[in-house]
């Protein structure tokens, strides 16, 4: 009655990949929102416990962006965004160029001299985006003297 072959799912595991990887981020935001929402409602419900208590405000910690949004501190610190940027670009452009590289190495040696014997160049383009991220990585570094020590 039916007959169903491997054949006929392929196309089906294949769509429900990024179906599954969509729905997966969506929720995944949904929930560290939700779980920000209640770390900032719980910080308010203890200052104002300590204020009815009898404590001075000013005494209480205040509320910290790096405690309620969990960003540990990078926004709280110019030189420290920078850096972290600077890293994740320099990492990005490692990643790329490599990739690049091995792109251009697997198709030079799959490819036949009748095929066309420039089919490796297509790995240019991703490892001359890398290089373009490692230049960005270099020229976004800090020019101006490192964060102060803090003092005693």
């Amino acid at each position: 009655m039916f007959e169903f072959s491997a054949g006929d799912f392929v196309p089906l595991m294949a769509l429900s990949i990024p179906i599954i990887a969509i729905v997966g981020g969506i929720t995944a935001g949904i929930v560290r929102m939700l779980q920000r929402q209640r770390a900032f409602e719980m910080l308010q419900r203890e200052r104002i416990a300590a204020i009815e208590r009898g404590l001075d405000p000013d005494k209480i910690a205040s509320l910290q962006r790096p405690l309620i949004y969990d960003d540990h501190g990078i926004y709280t610190d110019s030189n420290v965004a920078a850096e972290r940027r600077r890293q994740g670009l320099m990492i990005g452009g490692i990643v790329t160029l490599f990739a690049g590289v091995a792109i251009a190495i697997f198709l030079n040696g799959v490819a036949d001299g009748s095929d066309g014997g420039n089919v490796w160049m297509v790995g240019l383009i991703p490892a001359a985006v890398g290089v373009a991220l490692l230049l960005s990585s270099f020229l976004i570094r800090p020019i101006g003297p490192g964060p102060t020590p803090p003092r005693a």
